[in-house]
């Protein structure tokens, strides 16, 4: 795969797996999407906007029109694009008085092939379904993995993870993300102890052939034990058995960003975005 090829479909991937969420709102060469329910799932910003694929460079204006929109839904002023793709973008959004940050990006060769990790004794690795009993709990995760920044062991475990999956349970979280399950829009792939506590999970959402694996967090009190690259092997092959053959996953971290490029994922550009704006993703 050359590397005008792939960034053909990286950029086909983010115009298109937004539509499994979101409507489309064009403003001049800029495009906004927007959630199709208030409280919704989505993949991206939310309610982000990106460069139409193949116009122009968008203008002053359009960004302007862009976030007056945005002011009106009232959401967060979120845009997010491939760095290769619209360079000159970053510099109208900074003279508008938006921050930007970067997101590197890392693809996964169609021709490389991912062995299973290993686990602790006893540990399993498995995708959920819609109805699986331990999906609270593998929703809940990320939220204790991130709060805990880096790689360092930490002190989050069991007992706040039970009390984040019966507070997402009761504000709705769960409900919300079922029929995206049921659907196929979304996967899940957690790591399991015996009594079926999740320590480690991540996700995909596959669009044209194309995904970009995301969310990989481990319980805190469990790290250093090679579960998040399970993870990221169980995800890889989940997508690959299910006809995905573009596999890209973004990083914050540096370590991390070592941790896969061990599992054989390699530089793939740089998305940029609004710096503090919402995660993609959810």
């Amino acid at each position: 795969m050359d590397e005008t090829s792939l960034r053909d479909r990286i950029e086909r991937y983010y115009a298109t797996v937004p539509l499994l969420f979101s409507k489309v709102e064009t403003f001049g060469r800029l495009c906004l999407f927007v959630r199709k329910e208030a409280d919704g799932l989505y993949y991206g910003g939310p309610n982000h906007a990106r460069p139409i694929t193949g116009a122009a460079a968008p203008t002053a204006e359009d960004i302007a029109l862009v976030r007056a929109r945005q002011r009106e839904l009232d959401v967060p002023e979120c845009f997010e694009w491939l760095a290769e793709s619209t360079p000159s973008l970053r510099g109208r959004l900074v003279e508008a008085g938006l921050p930007v940050a970067e997101r590197p990006l890392m693809v996964l060769d169609p021709q490389h092939q991912m062995l299973p990790q290993p686990v602790p004794r006893g540990v399993t690795v498995r995708s959920l379904d819609a109805d699986d009993p331990a999906l609270p709990a593998v929703l809940a995760l990320p939220e204790l993995a991130f709060a805990d920044e880096g790689t360092a062991v930490g002190p989050a475990g069991r007992a706040e993870l039970e009390e984040a999956a019966e507070r997402i349970t009761a504000g709705g979280t769960v409900a919300t993300f079922q029929p995206s399950l049921r659907a196929g829009h979304k996967v899940l792939v957690a790591a399991f102890t015996p009594d079926g506590t999740p320590l480690a999970a991540g996700h995909y959402h596959p669009a044209e052939n194309a995904t970009e694996i995301g969310g990989i967090g481990t319980l805190p009190v469990a790290r250093r034990q090679g579960l998040g690259a399970a993870v990221m092997a169980a995800l890889v092959a989940h997508a690959r058995d299910h006809g995905v053959r573009t596999i890209i996953l973004a990083y914050a971290e540096e370590a991390v960003a070592r941790i896969y490029a061990r599992l054989g994922f390699r530089p793939a550009g740089t998305t940029l975005l609004i710096a503090n704006q919402p995660a993609r993703g959810q």
